[in-house]
């Protein structure tokens, strides 16, 4: 690939100090390996972002649903300092990458919560926001526990907030377009690879050696297993679901060959 931060040989974060381990290290880890498959990441969340600010503001209260390591928490208060978040996941590992990074940050706050058990939202600290995000993470869902998943978080986005979804989402119509692109980004991620990028399955294996990260990454395990992939339908999908689930409108704003940010306002 062009992408620069694709080409480049990345390597684990290690401790950094008796205290704990290098978090940022680990951030920029994660962002490259993500970015090996979609070297577009960043624009994705520059998008997201601009809807944000145009139709919440710049202080907004943000809920970051599947947070990971708290990708989008973390450009959102570069971007917007006086807003603040609230990182759910169930996922121990990327959830002690999260927590390290914004320890002391009272603008920050995280939950342990399943996305699959209806009551995840009572753990949450405030019964509304302003703006649910979330990016890369709901695809391991299948079409009817998504479907549940946006019933409740209709209920927790305010009248005139977001929700919004950056994900693979698949069109179907298309199998000759959707083969084509597949061949060629898949083509780009080989020769990345050449390059020395990680992939998914080697991020996991550097973080399950590292003295801190072991003993989450072993009960991540636990919980989820291997990675496995849910159903990816159609944006027109989410947003025929997100309207009948209590959304008024609803649309993509930005897309790339396989990827589409989904935008619901309430």
């Amino acid at each position: 690939m062009t992408n620069a931060d694709t080409t480049t040989t990345t390597t684990a974060a290690t401790p950094a100090t008796a205290a704990g381990a290098d978090w940022q290290a680990w951030q920029q880890s994660w962002d490259r390996q993500q970015e090996w498959y979609m070297p577009d990441r960043e624009e994705r969340f520059r998008i997201m972002l601009d809807m944000v600010e145009a139709l919440v503001g710049t202080a907004p209260r943000v809920l970051d649903l599947a947070c990971g390591t708290g990708t989008i928490t973390a450009r959102l208060l570069e971007r917007f300092p006086q807003a603040t978040s609230t990182g759910v996941d169930l996922d121990p590992a990327l959830l002690a990458i999260a927590e390290g990074t914004f320890a002391g940050d009272e603008r920050v706050s995280f939950v342990t919560a399943d996305l699959k058990d209806p009551d995840w939202p009572s753990k949450l600290p405030y019964g509304s926001y302003d703006a649910v995000l979330t990016a890369t993470a709901l695809h391991w869902l299948h079409a009817d526990p998504l479907a549940d998943l946006y019933g409740r978080v209709a209920d927790l986005v305010r009248d005139g907030g977001v929700f919004m979804n950056a994900d693979h989402m698949i069109d179907d119509t298309t199998p000759r377009i959707n083969a084509a692109e597949r061949d060629q980004r898949h083509a780009r991620m080989d020769a990345a690879k050449e390059q020395g990028a990680l992939d998914w399955a080697e991020w996991w294996q550097l973080a399950a050696k590292d003295p801190v990260l072991a003993g989450p990454t072993a009960r991540r395990f636990e919980i989820y297993g291997e990675h496995a992939d849910g159903d990816m339908p159609s944006a027109a999908w989410h947003a025929r679901v997100l309207r009948e689930k209590g959304f008024g409108e609803a649309r993509p704003v930005w897309c790339s060959p396989s990827d589409t940010l989904l935008l619901a306002v309430k």
